[in-house]
């Protein structure tokens, strides 16, 4: 592509030209396609899979490389508009692609840090079904389910049901929407997430579901990385203009600091939160991000105004903690190793990816790490965390492991624990970037842009 051309596809931007207001699945479509039309260089669009109506589910990552996976560089994603009629999400997020995108373009240095330091996943509507559905009351669910009367956040795996011996559904036999961000999740190796909902003011954390084992304390479900979450959390809601002060829906019980423990607030089984963090190794939070599932047009830019800070602010949170890749005893990064941290018993122990890598969000302090691949030594060592996110980027530390001498020994990789179901080690990693990605010649980018938990959780 020329550098003339490209001129041209930046100055006629239409990440300048996005509208207040509710815009049409496929105008959303449209939008996507023409931001990844004229800015090829930080843009990738692709779907994910189809609703069960045969809409296309649509990504646009965003990043210095948008196509593939760079080594050291985390996977972040954002979701929206899971219940078709929370649909306050679908323009936060189109407004921060306008908004990034924008930056980057204008040489602002939050935005080229963030693009050129990790790779954003933004998915402005998961369920655009029942977005067609709704209807546009405060309160009431219609257009909450997709097509087929399902709610989405009820219809994923669930890490609990094993102990209480319900009936888990095979992959095939759940929605198309769940089905496609399972795959979503087997392709990219995402680090942090947060899914956009409607009907309160709140950041809510893992977990949402308890077995009334350990975990229950105080009527709270507590993951090993609680602190974590706390945290997250907490920089959501206090970089937002309302949310910390917990009180600020009428029709919604209080939350200090206007963040809750999921299961706290009511027990959630088969959620996607849950589900990205003990089978994907994701963290996610869920963000009720407005009193009102259908808020009037006429509020939204306030409504983007009170998000945008905390928009921002979550997403540098994908450099807390440590990053690195691990390496076996001839020096080649390997996939499966079980890297873990003493005192953070994940259900389904953390390994690395298809490249050797691994990441663990953790606040500044000291930590007992320990590395486990089959005909190698254990190995343990200390790291000190001595910096948040700020750096936009973790503290690197590759770990580098030992062959055992004799053939005949081997280290077992930590097992899978009971009663989670299913397999904890599931991922495939394909070719990442989704298996349908949008049309991108020339031609057709010029034609674009020239041609234009109850009813909350």
């Amino acid at each position: 592509m020329s550098s003339l051309v490209l001129l041209l596809l930046v100055f006629l931007n239409p990440a300048m030209m996005l509208e207040f207001r509710y815009h049409s699945n496929r105008e959303i479509e449209e939008y996507l396609r023409q931001i990844a039309a004229s800015n090829p260089d930080i843009t990738h669009l692709y779907s994910i899979g189809r609703s069960v109506a045969g809409l296309q589910l649509w990504v646009l990552a965003l990043g210095s490389s948008p196509r593939r996976h760079t080594v050291g560089i985390p996977e972040f994603k954002f979701v929206a508009n899971m219940h078709g009629n929370e649909v306050l999400g679908r323009v936060l997020l189109l407004q921060l692609i306008d908004n990034l995108v924008s930056g980057y373009r204008k040489n602002h240095t939050w935005s080229t840090q963030l693009l050129n330091s990790t790779r954003i996943h933004i998915l402005p509507t998961m369920n655009p079904d029942g977005f067609d559905d709704a209807d546009t009351h405060c309160q009431y669910s219609q257009g909450r389910f997709n097509r087929n009367g399902v709610d989405l956040n009820r219809n994923f795996p669930d890490a609990f049901a094993g102990r209480r011996q319900r009936q888990q559904l095979d992959e095939e036999e759940r929605e198309a929407e769940v089905r496609a961000v399972i795959g979503w999740l087997k392709t990219e190796s995402f680090v942090l997430s947060a899914n956009l909902h409607g009907g309160a003011l709140v950041a809510s954390y893992p977990y949402d579901n308890s077995n009334g084992g350990s975990e229950l304390v105080g009527g709270a479900s507590i993951s090993p990385d609680d602190d974590v979450f706390i945290h997250l959390a907490k920089v959501y809601s206090h970089n937002h203009a309302h949310m910390h002060h917990g009180n600020r829906c009428s029709d919604s019980r209080p939350f200090l600091d206007g963040i809750t423990n999921g299961h706290q607030w009511y027990p959630l089984s088969g959620g996607m939160q849950d589900y990205n963090y003990v089978w994907a190794q994701c963290l996610e939070l869920t963000l009720e991000v407005s009193c009102c599932k259908f808020p009037p047009a006429r509020e939204l830019p306030a409504m983007w105004a009170d998000n945008r800070k905390s928009l921002l602010a979550f997403i540098q949170q994908v450099h807390l903690g440590v990053k690195g890749q691990v390496f076996d005893g001839a020096g080649v990064p390997v996939q499966n190793a079980v890297v873990e941290v003493k005192g953070r018993s994940n259900m389904c122990p953390f390994r690395t990816d298809q490249h050797g890598e691994y990441y663990r969000l953790l606040l500044p302090g000291n930590y007992s790490f320990t590395v486990t691949y089959p005909g190698h030594e254990v190995l343990t060592e200390t790291l000190n965390v001595p910096y948040g996110p700020d750096h936009n980027s973790a503290l690197k530390h590759d770990f580098l492991l030992r062959r055992i001498a004799t053939a005949t020994s081997n280290i077992p990789v930590s097992p899978t624990p009971a009663h989670s179901t299913p397999t904890c080690n599931h991922t495939l990693h394909l070719e990442a970037g989704g298996t349908i990605t949008a049309p991108s010649s020339l031609t057709m980018g010029l034609g674009l842009v020239l041609g234009l938990r109850s009813l909350i959780g």
